[in-house]
Formats: structure tokens, sequence, C-alpha cells
């Protein structure tokens, strides 16, 4: 019976790569049968093998009959979890330089970044529900060894980067709001593993849960500073428009690429196309679809929230500190003490340093799960998340520690906006075999993407290479 299944499929597989017409010979259950169950595609080198994040794997039920509401409710969850991303401190860092320095102008590189991050998550969604792969899963089943481990020590770099921003941003809100000096606060980080634990402990919905309610917070945080700022919306809304100077300024050019790592993160591609088979959705082509919609809508509305808030912070810099000419506001402790008198309210630092403790609380989680799909996925090796949570977070506490002792506070900004930098350049690496597998039919089957995304996926990558290629020379010709 497996042969002549995986006969069909072969047969099923010539048919699709020549555009031909499968024939009736086939029955309906047959064909169902073979292209529902991608796992061991001759597309694919190999068998995916256990799933990651296994404890989480299909343990959120989804509502097989109902209202579309109702099946929608219970695939809303990892949408937010990698909107995280959007405002971790690290974005904070690129967002307040960018606002303070150029006012709005910048509005525009927050909108294409969101405009990019929808199609890239969509395929994300596509990969992880078509193919029953993660993106490291993928990659580690695609490549051979020698370009599949560049690839995940590439991961790495972009999750330490991430981490790296999230010790800084956790440590200066603790500093912000209970004195807690910055050498002691970076320390005090390691303990989050913790809360990683005690919150995986109670399923995944608990996990998004919390994300969720950070994410209120945090909403509801920059609407009161947002309103006591009164912004020139008509200012606000030139922003968006795009801009020649972007690409001729340097500078501006530096800045943009950091909100464009801060907000299109390699780890949430590897993030999303994991999460998403946390839903029970089932393996018929049918229930697939569904889920691919769904989970599609749901990181639609979650990026369109995370654009409100990523340009919030923008915003908030340009119409305190770029109106009244204070150009060199980066620093998220110079932020803090100068939103007093500029708004006339002791209120607007104290929700600035809620905001940022409760984004990085936020991004500890989503990072402690994408690295362990990454390692899963491409190494296949397990060990315990409070150990893997424990590597990660002792190798970015180290430079944190340095810098801050060296450099003292000051320091802090500019290893904040350079950790995004890295995160940018490291970006190719996840999104052009991101592209490559959601376009080839022989992996995906029937849940190939259409042309028109893969060729909107394309451009963004040529677009994000491109950017990254004139930033490099920019550096080195100084």
């Amino acid at each position: 019976m497996q042969l002549q299944m995986s006969c069909i499929k072969l047969e099923l597989l010539a048919f699709w790569r020549h555009g031909r017409e499968i024939p009736t010979s086939f029955s309906e259950p047959e064909m169902e049968a073979a292209v529902s169950n991608p796992l061991s595609s001759k597309g694919w080198r190999g068998e995916r093998g256990e799933p990651s994040l296994g404890g989480m794997f299909a343990s959120v039920r989804t509502a097989k009959q109902g209202s579309f509401w109702r099946k929608l409710l219970a695939f809303l969850g990892p949408g937010y979890l990698v909107a995280v991303g959007y405002m971790d401190p690290g974005n904070w860092a690129t967002s307040l330089a960018g606002g303070s320095k150029f006012g709005y102008a910048l509005l525009t590189v927050a909108l294409l970044s969101n405009l990019m991050a929808i199609v890239l998550q969509s395929l994300c969604t596509r990969l992880g529900v078509g193919a029953g792969r993660d993106l490291a899963q993928a990659c580690r089943d695609s490549f051979p060894r020698f370009v599949s481990l560049p690839l995940w020590l590439s991961a790495e770099i972009a999750i330490t980067a991430t981490d790296l921003a999230e010790v800084i941003g956790t440590a200066i809100g603790l500093n912000l709001l209970f004195h807690i000096p910055i050498e002691i606060g970076v320390v005090i980080t390691a303990l989050d593993t913790l809360l990683i634990l005690a919150l995986q402990a109670f399923g995944f919905r608990w996990i998004e849960a919390f994300v969720v309610a950070m994410l209120g917070v945090i909403a509801a945080c920059f609407a009161t500073q947002i309103a006591l700022a009164d912004p020139d919306w008509g200012a606000v809304l030139k922003g968006f428009l795009p801009s020649r100077e972007i690409l001729a300024n340097p500078d501006m050019l530096y800045l943009a690429l950091g909100i464009l790592g801060a907000t299109v993160m390699p780890h949430n591609l590897y993030l999303h196309s994991g999460l998403v088979q946390t839903r029970g959705y089932g393996d018929t082509p049918a229930e697939k679809r569904e889920a691919i919609s769904l989970a599609t809508i749901d990181s639609t509305l979650a990026l369109c929230l995370a654009l409100t808030i990523n340009a919030s912070i923008l915003i908030l810099a340009a119409a305190t500190f770029h109106r009244v000419g204070r150009t060199d506001i980066a620093e998220l402790d110079q932020a803090h003490s100068f939103l007093a008198p500029l708004l006339g309210s002791t209120l607007a630092p104290t929700l600035f340093a809620v905001a940022l403790l409760c984004c990085g609380l936020n991004s500890t989680v989503t990072a402690t799960l994408s690295g362990q799909i990454v390692m899963e996925g491409f190494l296949n090796l397990r060990i315990a998340p409070w150990l893997r949570r424990l590597i990660t977070r002792s190798i970015a506490i180290v430079p944190a520690v340095v810098v801050t002792v060296l450099a003292g506070e000051k320091g802090t900004a500019q290893l904040l906006i350079m950790s995004q930098v890295v995160l940018s350049l490291q970006l190719p690496f996840a999104v052009v075999p991101l592209v490559m597998f959601t376009a080839s039919r022989a992996k995906m089957g029937e849940y190939v993407a259409p042309r028109w995304l893969t060729a909107v996926a394309a451009l963004v990558a040529a677009s994000i290479i491109v950017l990254n290629t004139k930033l490099v020379f920019d550096l080195v010709s100084g």
C-alpha cells in the first residue's frame, strides 16, 4: 500500500511540474491521501521527523464547524506573538533616533516594513501548514549540511542580536521604574527563564494570553502619550509617502535599515512557521486550505496593530524631540527624562517605562520559542527549554555587561541600533529560502504559493538584498 501511494505521489508530481491536467484514473481518496501528507514528499531530501515544540504541537483545538468568527477565534494568537517583533526594545532605539533626527520622514519605512512582513508571514503560514514543516526543518530537509549549517548559524546570530536588544531594553525599563542599576538589571534578566517555564506549564494559550495582555498595556501607554504630544497629523500623513532622500542620505538609510531589521525580523519567520502548527486543524486538503486562510488573517490583523504601535514610537519622538530641535535623542533613558518637561506631564515618562518593560518581557517569550524552533529544526537537537534559554541569554548578557561597564549607559543606544542592523543583514538568509520553498510545487503540492504572491515576495527579497548591499558599501567606504 505504501509503495502504491509513493507511485501515486510521483505521478502527481510529474503532472504538476509540467502543468498538465491530472487524469481521472486517480480516485479522489487516492489523490487526497497522496497530497495531504507532504512530510515524506519526494520534493524533500528526507522526512520531517518529529515536529518542533513537541509538547505544543496541535495542542490548541480548532472549530471544525460553526461560523467563520468562531473558527477564526481559534486561530487568533500566533500572529500576535510575531507582532511582538515590531515593538521590541531594539525597535525603540531606531525609531526614537529616526523620529528625533528626521521627524516623520521614516514613517514610510515603517509602513513598507509592515507590508513586507504581511507578505512574508503569509508565506510562513503556507509553509507551516501546507508542508508540515517550519522554516528551520525545511532548510534542513532541502539543503546539504554545508549549506544548512551556515543558515543555522545565521539564524542563531539573529536570535542573539534580538536577545541582546531585549536584555538592554528590559534592564533600562527596570532602571527607569525601580532605579535598579543597568549592570544589575542586565543580570536580573536571566531570571526570565522562570517566566517561560511557568507559562509553558499551563499550556500554549496561556503564553498567547500573556503576550496579548502585554500588547494591550503597551497600546494603552502609547495612546495616552500620543494624545499628550498632539502631533501634526498632516505631517504624519505626509511622512507615510516615499522619499528619495532616504536612499540619498547614508545616515537616514542606516536608520531605515535598522527599522527594517527591527520589524521584518529573521527569527519571526522561523517562529511563525512553527507556531501555526500549534493548531489542530486536521489533515485533509480542505482543512489545511482553511487553516492557511485563517492563520493569514490572524497574522495580518496582528501586524496592522503592530504597525500602529511601531509608528507611535516614531511619531512620539518626532512630535516631542524633533519639534523642539532635540535631534540627538537616541538613548532610551534620554527620551524618558525629556518627556515630562516637553509634554508637561509626569505621567508620560512612567508610561514610557512601563511600555518598555512590557516590550522586554514579551520579546523574551518569542525569542525563547524561536530559539527552540531553530535548534530543533536545523539540528534535530532537543534540549530542555530552560537550558536553551540560559545559553542564549548568557551569550547576550556578556556583551551587554561589558558595554555598560566600559561605555556607560550612553553606549547602550549604539549597541541597540547595531543589533537591529545585524538583524537586517541576516534577513536574506531567511527570506530567500522561504520564497524558494513556498514557490516549489514539488515541495508544497497543491499548497504552492500563487505566482503573484511569489513575485511580490521575490521583489521583497531583492529589495532587502539591494539595501543591505548599499549599507555595507556605505559603511566600508566611510
